[in-house]
C-alpha cells in the first residue's frame, strides 16, 4: 500500500488480452483484426495467445460476452419489476452513461452490422430482443399507442440508433460542437435529449389505429 490506500490490482494476463481485443475489434472489427494485432498490443507473443484462448473467434465471443455482461444487465434489472414512467427513465439514462464511458460496444456492434462476425445471434438475444418484448401490464399510455399502431420495433430501433450513433459518428462533429463530445456537459446534453424524447414518447395518448 501507498500513502495509506491500496493499490489497483494488476491486471492479469487473460484481463489485458481481453482489454486489447476489445479496443481492436471495437476500431477494426472481427475479420479486420488479427491476433498478430492483439498480441503487438499486449506486448506478448502470438502463441501465447493460445494458452488464454484457443482461436480468434473464441477471443472475439470472450469479448463480446464481457460487454453483454455490462451492458445487458440494466435491462434485466428494469425486466424485474414495474416498469414505472421513473424507472425507465433511470435505465434510459443508465444506458446512455454506460454508452458514453465505453463505446466499445457501439462501435463493435456497428462492424458486426457491416460485415458480421460470431457471435451475431448472443448479440440479437441478449441486447436487443429484450427491448422488442411487449409487457401486457405497461402503466404508459405512450408504450401502449406504439403497440397498437405497430410502431413499437421502430421505437426502439429509433433509440437504440439515437444513443448507439452518438458515441459512434459525435466525434465527427468534433468542431461543429465546440466541445469534445465525450465531455461531461456534451454527456449532459445527450440526457437531457434523450430523456426529452422519451417523456414526449410516454406522454403518447392511448388508442386503437394505425398511423394513416
Amino acid at each position: 500500500m501507498t500513502n495509506g490506500s491500496a493499490r489497483e490490482p494488476a491486471a492479469t494476463t487473460p484481463e489485458r488480452i481481453l482489454d486489447a481485443a476489445e479496443d481492436l475489434f471495437a476500431q477494426k472489427g472481427y475479420k479486420g483484426t488479427s491476433l498478430g494485432d492483439v498480441a503487438e498490443r499486449v506486448g506478448i507473443r502470438s502463441p501465447s495467445l493460445y494458452n488464454h484462448f484457443r482461436n480468434k473467434e473464441a477471443l472475439y465471443r470472450a469479448v463480446l460476452g464481457r460487454l453483454l455482461d455490462d451492458f445487458a444487465a440494466p435491462m434485466e434489472e428494469l425486466t424485474r419489476g414495474p416498469i414505472s414512467d421513473q424507472r425507465l427513465q433511470d435505465w434510459l439514462e443508465t444506458i446512455v452513461r454506460k454508452h458514453h464511458a465505453n463505446p466499445n460496444l457501439a462501435r463493435l456492434l456497428q462492424h458486426a452490422a457491416l460485415s458480421g462476425g460470431p457471435g451475431t445471434n448472443d448479440l440479437i438475444e441478449r441486447f436487443f430482443q429484450p427491448m422488442f418484448g411487449t409487457d401486457e401490464g405497461l402503466a404508459q399510455p405512450g408504450l401502449r399507442a406504439l403497440g397498437e399502431a405497430g410502431l413499437q420495433p421502430w421505437a426502439v430501433m429509433a433509440f437504440n440508433n439515437l444513443v448507439m450513433s452518438y458515441v459512434t459518428m459525435a466525434p465527427m462533429y468534433r468542431d461543429l460542437l465546440g466541445q469534445d463530445p465525450f465531455s461531461e456537459e456534451a454527456l449532459e446534453r445527450q440526457l437531457a435529449l434523450v430523456k426529452t424524447l422519451l417523456r414526449a414518447v410516454l406522454a403518447l395518448p392511448a388508442g386503437p389505429g394505425h398511423p394513416g
